[in-house]
Formats: structure tokens, sequence, C-alpha cells
């Protein structure tokens, strides 16, 4: 009887190292994750606060909309989005590479139908995009056959413009 208590105690020698092997790549898949979303909202932040920069200073008289985006990349360069730049281009749906940043400044009329009479404004909209690429899920998923991509970042602000 004391050999098959021995026994069972032996063969159960190991176990601990096994489980640890199997659920460590997944716990720690969990916490890669959870730094790249991170990352990703961080980045999130800065796109959207260098559009609402771009906006504000888009509104004030003797300012252009050049200067508007001039605004917004120096924002982005200041928050450490140090991409490569597309072109002046006032549509940045065209696809680009992960971490290029696309700003655009466009000034258009609206039409405020509430008000009696209707009224025209001017207003700035400024558009900023970036492509985040995965740092640490995007290739841990490449060794498996799948690919996470790459997400667009994009916050739009629209302002009217003050009257000189």
């Amino acid at each position: 009887m004391a050999t098959l208590a021995s026994r069972a105690v032996r063969s159960e020698r190991g176990q601990a190292i096994i489980e640890m092997a199997l659920t460590l790549p997944l716990l720690l898949l969990i916490i890669m994750g959870i730094f790249d979303f991170g990352l990703m909202f961080q980045r999130y932040e800065v796109v959207t606060n260098a559009a609402r920069e771009g906006g504000r200073v888009g509104v004030l008289a003797d300012y252009t909309p050049d200067l508007a985006r001039l605004r917004a990349l120096d924002y982005l360069a200041v928050g450490g989005l140090n991409g490569a730049v597309r072109g002046s281009v006032a549509n940045c749906d065209q696809a680009f590479a992960p971490g290029t940043r696309c700003v655009s400044a466009v000034v258009s009329n609206t039409t405020i139908t509430g008000s009696s009479p209707a009224r025209t404004v001017e207003q700035i909209t400024v558009t900023v995009d970036y492509d985040y690429e995965y740092n640490f899920v995007g290739p841990i998923m490449t060794l498996f056959g799948g690919s996470l991509g790459d997400s667009r970042l994009r916050a739009v602000t629209t302002m009217r413009l003050e009257s000189n």
C-alpha cells in the first residue's frame, strides 16, 4: 500500500511547470495587449488635442487654414508623433503607411436654419489622421498567421470663424 501512495505523489512531479508553460504565453499576450491599448489611447489623445489646437488657431482673425494646419502638425510633433507628413491635402482618406500623419484644414460656409432669418457662417474644419501600428501584439499575431494591421486614429474639429 505504501508503494502506491508514493507512486501517486511522484507522478504529479512537474505539474506546476507544465501549467505555467501553457498559461504564461496567454498571460503575456494579455499584458502586452494592455500596453498596446494604452499606447494607442495616448496617441489618440494627442491626435484629438492637435485637432482642437489647430481649430483654435484657425478661428482667430488674421489666421489662415495653413497656419491652423501647421499648428496641428507642431502639436503632433511635440506629442511624440513624428512620423512622415502627407502633403497638404483636403482629404486624408487615402491609405498611407503606419506612423504617417495627415492634417487638413478647410474653411467652408454653413447655413444655420434654426434662426429666423437663416444665416450663413464661416467655419473651419481641422481633420487630423494618424495610422497607429500595434507594437507588441501585432508582431505576435503574425507568428500565428493573423494580422491586426493598423488602426486609423482620426479627430475632426469644426469651429466658427471669428469676424474681423
